[in-house]
């Protein structure tokens, strides 16, 4: 497996393996790697004769206040599990190599950001967009894969690949748990000892919203109420968002109908944390 920070030597890359009749998957990631991205490249490996991972902690999709120094890094534990999954290049740019001195173009999506992690975190998807759209234009993969823990991120870039004419087949794959329900996820890594415990209220919450709607409960205030009491009896957690919304369109809804997703934003201490399920309710 190869790794590189160069835009150019990943294209001359993929050109040499396209000429070659090989397809080519795409997982982007910001590092510290774990299980659940583990399991995006075991299954772009499944299904393409290539995969390049890239590991980018992207600044644009960052606050001012919010954690994109400390966020958790580790190249080298990072190169070792693509290595072991099977991945064939790793694409680890720097900030300057992805925003050269004058860069002024961004990709802003209306609509699908407005709700959920988009209303206390205006500016991230359009660095979500911004970013996974100069990947997709660097790496042209035939596929790329997504995890369905970040719900939203993938219903915007599914709409954002339809949009821009992306010839690219957009991916989602199930959230990886622990053993106890918490949601893999790099930023677990914050969390002392008691606030990990204090954590499974996410998934504790999830188990219960989705255990009422496939009980027969469609009144989505109702199921949305029983989450934040559940979430509220645990002291360490401070909820940012509790929402019921249409799993494409990320607009609200009162009643379960079609396909829909429960998503939820909860701090536990300072660290930031979300969950969520999708149900078809035609399917139940």
């Amino acid at each position: 497996m190869k790794r590189t920070g160069s835009v150019a030597k990943v294209r001359q890359q993929v050109k040499e393996w396209k000429k070659q009749g090989l397809t080519v998957g795409l997982v982007p990631t910001m590092g510290y790697l774990h299980e659940g991205h583990k399991s995006l490249i075991d299954r772009a490996v499944k299904e393409n004769d290539r995969v390049v991972v890239s590991i980018f902690v992207n600044p644009i999709q960052f606050a001012p206040n919010e954690d994109l120094e400390s966020y958790p890094r580790d190249i080298e534990k990072d190169t070792e599990l693509c290595t072991n999954a099977g991945a064939s290049l790793i694409f680890n740019p720097t900030p300057e190599e992805m925003y050269p001195n004058g860069f002024s173009t961004n990709v802003v999506m209306n609509n699908l950001t407005k709700e959920l992690c988009g209303k206390t975190r205006p500016t991230h998807f359009g660095g979500v967009c911004t970013v996974v759209s100069k990947l997709f234009n660097i790496v042209a993969p035939d596929r790329a894969y997504f995890g369905e823990k970040d719900a939203q991120q993938l219903a915007i870039i599914k709409r954002m690949v339809a949009d821009l004419n992306f010839d690219i087949e957009i991916k989602g794959c199930p959230i990886v748990r622990e053993a106890d329900g918490l949601a893999k996820s790099s930023r677990n890594t914050y969390l002392s000892a008691e606030e990990r415990q204090a954590a499974l209220v996410l998934s504790k919450s999830i188990a219960l919203g989705k255990k009422m709607v496939e009980d027969g409960e469609r009144n989505a205030q109702t199921v949305i109420d029983a989450m934040k009491k559940c979430i509220s009896a645990e002291p360490l957690a401070k909820i940012d968002y509790v929402s019921a919304v249409d799993a494409l369109s990320i607009t609200p809804i009162e009643t379960y109908s079609g396909y829909v997703l429960t998503a939820i934003a909860v701090y536990i201490g300072k660290t930031r944390l979300i969950d969520n399920f999708i149900v078809d309710i035609d399917t139940l």
